[in-house]
């Protein structure tokens, strides 16, 4: 027998939110109104940074990074999310759901590494400033952009074997309206433990060293910060931090809630599981945009700069 040779469904239903079936189609407007900001606000970040010279600063580069994993992971999940809710379309395919699975853990972790990646950016650019052009070159940035999608693609590409090698004849039900790993592997009459090790490894050597290290880089900076003897460029320091804070706050936060809530909630209804999970993967591309928008001046400028060309 080979070893994916094992018993498992033809396809598998997808879940919106239990016990709230009748209000999917009320739902599916913010849904739709939330996909809307999130693909076109970073779509305008993107376009800003690619037709204004005046964004073509690392800074701005790693923002189209993180614009870039937005949209990603927006696209992943519309096409399941909007059929689950606006057709009551449940059913995916098994293979379907593996690849989707794969591309929302990948855009997921790269998001993360692209949040460190711009903790660095501020770190030098407060820290070192006499040395940012030379230390963040063109090169170097698009070093770390490969690096992080890298190793997004290979520490995940286990995942989808690990599912596979697993008999799933329990239920064919998941929880939520798109394809996690957690999800799947709960469906399988089979041991879980190398999922489950595997699954804590890749969170643990992952989003935990990048949020140690974020945490780690805003302390330098802050110790940085407090040598300035003007009060006022304290404050200006400061200031260009704000939206990347922001972002972390807005990935990291949703994150430890869904982490908290599976792990020590077990008794919490289950549309609060699958509300916590929704807003971990939904709220980040939607407030993004709308942070660097509000908190970055440049990026104001730049996108009217950018419209006004167009109307010409």
């Amino acid at each position: 027998m080979g070893l994916f040779n094992v018993t498992r469904p033809a396809s598998f239903l997808l879940t919106g939110i239990p016990g709230l079936e009748r209000s999917h189609p009320w739902l599916a407007g913010p849904l739709c109104v939330m996909y809307a900001v999130a693909l076109g606000g970073n779509t305008v970040i993107l376009q800003a940074v690619r037709m204004e010279p005046s964004l073509h600063a690392p800074m701005y580069y790693f923002l189209s990074m993180l614009s870039f994993s937005d949209v990603a992971m927006s696209m992943a999940t519309l096409p399941t999310v909007l059929r689950t809710f606006c057709l009551d379309a449940r059913d995916i395919a098994f293979d379907a759901c593996l690849i989707q699975m794969f591309l929302i853990h990948s855009f997921s972790m790269m998001e993360s590494g692209i949040l460190l990646a711009m903790s660095f950016d501020r770190y030098v650019a407060i820290c070192d400033p006499l040395r940012y052009a030379t230390i963040l070159t063109n090169e170097v940035i698009a070093g770390m952009g490969l690096a992080v999608t890298a190793r997004s693609f290979v520490t995940l590409f286990p995942l989808p074997f690990l599912i596979k090698r697993l008999p799933i004849c329990r239920s064919n039900v998941l929880s939520h309206s798109y394809c996690l790993h957690p999800d799947m592997m709960k469906l399988a009459c089979a041991d879980i433990t190398v999922n489950s090790i595997y699954g804590l490894f890749v969170l643990v050597s992952t989003f935990g060293m990048d949020l140690l290290f974020i945490f780690l880089s805003y302390v330098l900076i802050l110790h940085s910060v407090m040598g300035i003897a003007s009060r006022e460029e304290r404050l200006k320091a400061l200031n260009t931090c704000v939206s990347h804070i922001l972002a972390v706050l807005a990935f990291y936060v949703p994150m430890i809630g869904v982490s908290t809530v599976h792990r020590f909630g077990k008794h919490a209804p289950r549309y609060i599981h699958v509300l916590m999970s929704n807003v971990y993967l939904f709220v980040p591309p939607v407030l993004n945009p709308l942070i660097y928008s509000a908190k970055t001046k440049e990026i104001r400028r730049g996108i009217v700069r950018m419209f006004h060309r167009m109307k010409m």
